[in-house]
């Protein structure tokens, strides 16, 4: 490591240099030979939306549970230049690279400092910790390995691939910022592992982890201990939250209405009809169905948008039509505004809304998980002493 700026990064949303081009294509095309893939999309495993039946799942299965937080999803990929130095690119939902500037992130392997890893591919979520004080520090929170040193890991179970993290990559980069400690003002963000608790631990998580966290939480992630990792959609893998905090990303429609001038207007010479796009519009809400043909986007339902949230949406300067926008359901079974999705190409799939809509009217509560926990962490036991039985 070198010291070399910038300071750490500022946004969790443009953490770096997006790339483009040939040399974006040519990223892609490594990572997915990387992975033993043809297809160069986002090769990142997406969690189903927690219902009911998922509890039963929890009993059958062993699972580990972590918070999920409120901060961006992102892919780091550990490689290194034409000329064989170290570099490091954050890749998003989209599929977009962002470089990371170089000289100031380093993973040194257990061979030692001057070492580092490369064709290794992490997963996590990169979130702003609030340390008080109006100090921000940004952290990637690491909850799966695909990759290690041109080894593929996605066959291997969670623990195995955790594991290899942990001693192979965590520790020597923990112990040099220990051995360093004037270098944790040079890194653009620090890494940090996942805390994973067993999953009839989910009170712990609830009454320890979520209590002490520095940045925001967005529900609990169970993840299948025995499971290999998969790109895309993955059964195994459990986003819960509370009812009433259950989103889908859609893209939006506006309609503005066409009114006529009124006696001033039509004083400054205005005689026509004309659309007024200072009105509150109607907004219809569109589901993805897949592909990039003219269907590819259907109608849904209408979204509810009240005067002072069109006001604050129009403060903004933005474009605002067609993007991509977070929505949740409101008491009166309405569709409400909560953001903009703008780290996302495209709205949630059919068959994950279909799957959110679901979760809602299924939906699991904190008390019914705590209420669970018991029966989860007897049939886990009752696994683990037959599995040494069959031993014997």
């Amino acid at each position: 490591m070198d010291g070399r700026p910038p300071l750490p990064i500022q946004s969790v949303d443009e953490p770096g240099l997006k790339i483009s081009g040939d040399l974006l294509r040519s990223m892609r095309q490594e990572v997915a030979g990387l992975l033993g893939r043809n297809q160069l999309g986002f090769p990142g495993a997406q969690p189903v939306s927690f219902t009911r039946k998922h509890l039963d799942e929890l009993r059958r299965q062993d699972y580990y549970v972590c918070e999920k937080s409120d901060g961006i999803r992102y892919l780091l990929y550990l490689t290194e230049d034409e000329n064989g130095g170290e570099i490091h690119y954050l890749i998003d939902r989209k599929n977009d690279y962002w470089f990371i500037n170089a000289g100031n992130l380093h993973f040194p392997t257990p061979a030692g400092e001057q070492t580092f890893h490369k064709a290794t591919l992490l997963d996590g979520e990169l979130v702003i910790d609030d340390l008080g004080s109006g100090r921000k520090e940004p952290r990637y929170l690491v909850f799966d390995c695909l990759v290690m040193d041109g080894q593929v890991l996605m066959s291997r179970e969670l623990s195995k691939r955790l594991g290899y993290f942990q001693e192979q990559i965590f520790k020597p980069y923990d112990d040099l910022l220990k051995k360093y400690p004037e270098e944790r003002g040079f890194q653009p963000f620090f890494i940090g592992m996942k805390d994973m608790q067993v999953a009839y631990g989910v009170q712990h998580v609830f009454d320890h982890v979520i209590r002490k966290l520095r940045h925001g939480n967005d529900g609990l992630i169970f993840t299948c201990l025995r499971s290999e990792y998969k790109a895309g959609t993955d059964p195994h893998i459990l986003k819960w939250k509370e009812a009433d905090e259950n989103t889908i990303d859609f893209r939006w429609k506006l309609h503005f209405p066409t009114v006529e001038p009124n006696e001033l207007e039509r004083a400054e010479g205005v005689t026509e009809p004309f659309v007024d796009y200072e009105a509150v519009p109607a907004v219809d809400l569109l589901a993805y169905h897949g592909g990039n043909g003219p269907d590819a986007y259907q109608y849904y339902a209408p979204l509810h948008l009240e005067e002072h949230e069109w006001e604050v949406l129009k403060s903004l300067s933005d474009p605002l039509d067609e993007r991509i926008v977070e929505v949740y359901m409101d008491e009166q079974k309405r569709w409400r505004f909560s953001r903009f999705r703008d780290d996302k190409t495209d709205g949630n799939h059919i068959s994950v809304v279909n799957s959110v809509i679901e979760s809602i009217r299924d939906s699991v509560t904190k008390e019914d998980l705590l209420n669970a926990a018991k029966s989860i962490r007897d049939n886990w036991k009752a696994r683990e002493q037959a599995a040494r039985s069959s031993k014997r």
